[in-house]
């Protein structure tokens, strides 16, 4: 419809700055002679729409100009709540509370009563079930030295279960899943490095302030291949129906295959190293690894070490 793609027009320009007539009927698949009558609609609906010339010319909208709470509908508005309330759960911080409240307050008196009746049809709980309050603890902590800049020294464990002393400038903080990381630039390393907090074991905020650097996008983060030194193995593993309910949160659905008598068969390419063997041996004997062969003895080797264990 013609007034949601102006809408949309106006939040995109706000948000944005100045877009070429081009830009934007590409991005709303439309002809420009079209995105021209838009902006009249919009400088005559009394939207401050500004026209610039030139090659690098296009349209915005004054800096002073902001959109009135009242674009935003009940279920937009119900969903920044949900938002802000989740982001409550992970933070113990008074701004949330506050902002909770801030956003409540764009609701009129007969929405507030309608959101009510509804209750919390979107929840957003960034606190896993089981958690104590080391991990919080831990972020408010970041979250003071990253506002402060302030340096930190800790101790980790890596991947390999080296443990090392760090002396680092905390930069933001992660939350990937319900797992938290801090991108730090890392004086040890010389280098941006991201760190796992539960991996965190010792943790010491410092007086000495830092210099902000500038540091890599957080745009699209992403597993790196290069983070692990193992390649990918083509992996077949067998297991047993009472644990299909682990396998569908561990494996993706393209890997799995049900069979005729219920058992699931998994085929893809994992990583092997000591978190895969693990996870495999938390299965206990609700998992068979069919191939590749080399996997086969390092199950077994590692189950055979846990027996030995309560031999001696």
């Amino acid at each position: 419809m013609k007034i949601d793609r102006l809408l949309a027009m106006t939040v995109l320009l706000l948000n944005r700055g100045r877009i070429s007539a081009k830009e934007l009927a590409d991005r709303f698949e439309v002809s420009t002679k079209t995105i021209y009558r838009d902006m009249d609609t919009l400088s005559q609906s009394g939207i401050p729409v500004l026209a610039h010339q030139g090659t690098t010319g296009g349209f915005e909208i004054m800096e002073q100009y902001t959109l009135s709470r009242h674009y935003l509908t009940l279920a937009e508005i119900s969903s920044l709540i949900a938002a802000v309330k989740g982001i409550g759960t992970a933070l113990d911080d008074a701004t949330y509370a506050g902002l909770h409240e801030k956003v409540r307050a764009l609701l009129h008196k007969s929405d507030k009563l309608q959101n009510d009746h509804l209750g919390d049809s979107l929840v957003f709980d960034l606190n896993p079930w089981g958690q104590g309050p080391a991990a919080r603890d831990k972020v408010n902590l970041f979250k003071k030295a990253i506002e402060e800049t302030r340096m930190a020294e800790l101790s980790y464990i890596n991947m390999n279960g080296t443990e090392t002393e760090r002396v680092i400038e905390p930069y933001a903080l992660i939350l990937k899943g319900n797992i938290w990381y801090l991108q730090a630039y890392c004086t040890l390393r010389e280098q941006f490095r991201v760190f796992r907090l539960s991996r965190i074991q010792k943790l010491n905020l410092l007086l000495e302030r830092f210099e902000r650097r500038e540091t890599p996008s957080l745009d699209g983060y992403a597993w790196d291949v290069e983070w692990s030194k193992n390649a990918d193995t083509i992996v077949t593993l067998i297991f047993q129906p009472q644990v299909r309910h682990r396998v569908g949160d561990a494996f993706h659905p393209d890997q799995v295959t049900v069979l005729a008598d219920g058992s699931l068969r998994v085929e893809g390419k994992h990583t092997l190293d000591d978190w895969f063997y693990g996870m495999l041996l938390s299965y206990g004997d609700q998992v068979k690894v069919e191939q590749p062969q080399a996997l086969v003895e390092e199950i077994i080797m590692r189950a055979q070490n846990i027996v030995n264990r309560y031999k001696n």
